[in-house]
């Protein structure tokens, strides 16, 4: 299988054996399809699965794959075509729906405890004791991001304001380092950053989303000229990814051991520990639970009441100029198409069985 790199990731990372399915043609009949995601992050996982595991060839896609450092690159790498499907946060899933009318199709999990504000072990008591106490440090965080969004949570429960701290905006790899080397002390990131910071540098959660009552989804996104022209392919990417996650809870001990080589691949060498806290705080969906949280039948589903607020956040400090209504960009069609096919259906939910 094909690998692009937007950072330099390991060109090898989803070199597969393909395997024939009948819900597969003959090789030529694959349709190409371009799949992004930032590597070593635990919701792209079940992309690495598949890959591992054939399915690509099996629901007929000839799948490559493109990575990027965080979200808000790579939803604007969108607009230009350089990929079709992918995952991403949901505060970037927010801003590609206001600038280029980027499609949001599924989630990809629940990852608001793994979206945190940490501080040195050292700074950690006294902060707590009094939060006041940040006023006026540098923050060192990834903007227009999901731990933004945590971030700035976490300061309005504690009763401060955003601007009651100096923002700076750095990769997540800039931030490690930061800290590393004594350059940081409060900074926002999320996992699996969260756990080399605890375990490498000493540095303690001061605040997680979750904690201050802040959902943060990840997003299952698609550019709206694909969703349009190819319907059909969309809803075979998301079979594809609920049956990596279910597959997943059904082989635990297989599961852990491939997210640690997907992790590797990325760069990122995770202790047996972070890979069990990723799989222990990060829910993951099911084709039906998938489809519930998108249900509108009875008013604004779950999902929009989740994107409504994180959208307003986005308005509120001028990251956009108004949020986009979630029902102008949330679309479980292509849940529904799954759902509809015995076949795919079938495939989807072969190792869940709550469908």
């Amino acid at each position: 299988m094909k690998l692009r790199s937007a950072n330099s990731v390991a060109a090898a990372l989803f070199s597969a054996a393909l395997v024939f399915s009948p819900l597969a043609g003959s090789a030529q009949d694959l349709k190409k399809i371009n799949i992004s995601y930032q590597p070593s992050l635990y919701w792209a996982l079940p992309f690495y699965i598949a890959a591992e595991k054939g399915w690509w060839k099996q629901v007929g896609l000839d799948a490559s794959f493109v990575t990027f450092p965080a979200g808000a690159p790579q939803v604007a790498a969108a607009q230009a075509g350089s990929w079709d499907v992918g995952g991403t946060g949901s505060v970037p899933a927010v801003l590609g729906a206001a600038r280029f009318g980027l499609v949001t199709v599924g989630v990809t999990n629940d990852e608001s405890k793994t979206n945190a504000l940490m501080a040195r072990g050292d700074k950690v008591e006294a902060i707590q004791k009094n939060p006041a106490s940040l006023k006026g440090q540098k923050l060192l965080l990834t903007t227009n991001s999901t731990v933004d969004y945590a971030a700035r949570n976490c300061l309005a429960k504690w009763g401060l304001k955003s601007s009651d701290m100096q923002f700076v905006n750095l990769g997540q790899a800039q931030i490690i380092s930061a800290v590393m080397s004594n350059n940081g002390d409060v900074v926002g990131v999320w996992a699996p950053h969260t756990y080399t910071l605890e375990e490498k540098a000493g540095a303690k959660v001061l605040c997680s989303g979750a904690d201050a009552g802040a959902m943060v989804p990840g997003a299952l996104v698609v550019r709206p000229a694909f969703a349009k022209e190819n319907p059909d392919e969309v809803a075979k990417v998301l079979a594809v990814y609920v049956r990596g996650w279910s597959w997943a809870k059904a082989h635990p001990k297989e599961a852990r051991e491939m997210a640690k080589r997907f992790y590797a691949a990325g760069g990122v060498e995770a202790s047996d520990n972070a890979i069990d806290q990723e799989f222990a705080l990060r829910p993951t969906y099911s084709l039906a639970e998938e489809l519930r949280l998108m249900d509108r039948t009875k008013g604004a589903s779950e999902l929009d009441g989740w994107l409504t607020r994180i959208g307003g956040f986005m308005a509120d400090v001028g990251t956009i100029p108004s949020a986009p209504e979630p029902k102008s960009y949330v679309d479980d069609s292509f849940l529904k198409k799954v759902a509809a096919d015995p076949k795919l259906k079938a495939f989807a939910t072969e190792f869940d069985k709550t469908n």
